[in-house]
């Protein structure tokens, strides 16, 4: 058995106060998430997505962000996958972007809608011929045999060039339309920063702080 009681950081770098806050939390989302690319994240588009099933069961794993606007956070799958069907069966999702090098966390809860055929194909044609394949080849969240069988249906697949020209009926895009978001910001003898906006109407937008 192992414990890890001594790994531990000190976080020291920034503060988040209310008086600075803009008002709406997807312009601090961009302000953050630029602050992770300039700071050198490796992976600052990279975000954990937790879905749950109809009894309640919950799943995460991580994706990747494709489009942050107005209207909320988007990203690309196959919607026959285990989050496609929890999507699918509940209509809501939740999730979480960390960032070790600014100290910084954000939560996103909210409700999930696919974006539109057309969203969808746009960026199917923007992804690497490699990738186009994979997305068409792939039984998602299936059962496969063996790394054998997946290959073969890669080079299947690989093999009929519609397959590099059409996106496929069961892949596309969801945008996960924020209801609650949390930024957490890192402090001194774990006195963290956490300030959620919870939406209201229409652009309309409540600021509390939580204690950490």
């Amino acid at each position: 058995m192992a414990n890890f009681h001594h790994l531990r950081n000190e976080f020291q770098l920034y503060q988040l106060d209310e008086a600075t806050l803009v008002s709406n939390p997807l312009d601090l989302f961009e302000h953050w998430l630029e602050e992770a690319i300039t700071s050198g994240e490796p992976e600052p588009t990279a975000m954990i997505l937790a879905t749950a099933d109809l009894e309640g069961s919950p799943s995460a794993r991580v994706v990747l962000l494709k489009e942050v606007s107005a209207e909320g956070f988007d990203f690309f799958t196959n919607y026959s996958s285990r989050k496609g069907i929890e999507i699918g069966a509940s209509g809501k999702a939740a999730l979480v972007f960390f960032w070790p090098l600014t100290q910084r966390q954000v939560r996103v809860e909210g409700e999930v809608a696919r974006v539109s055929a057309e969203k969808s194909d746009q960026y199917f044609m923007e992804r690497p011929e490699g990738s186009r394949i994979s997305a068409v080849a792939s039984p998602q969240s299936r059962e496969i045999s063996s790394r054998h069988d997946l290959e073969m249906m890669y080079f299947d697949a690989a093999s009929h060039p519609d397959n590099l020209s059409r996106r496929p009926d069961y892949w596309g895009g969801y945008m996960v339309k924020p209801k609650r978001i949390e930024f957490w910001q890192g402090r001194e003898n774990r006195l963290h920063d956490r300030i959620v906006f919870t939406a209201g109407g229409v652009e309309e937008w409540s600021i509390s702080r939580l204690a950490p």
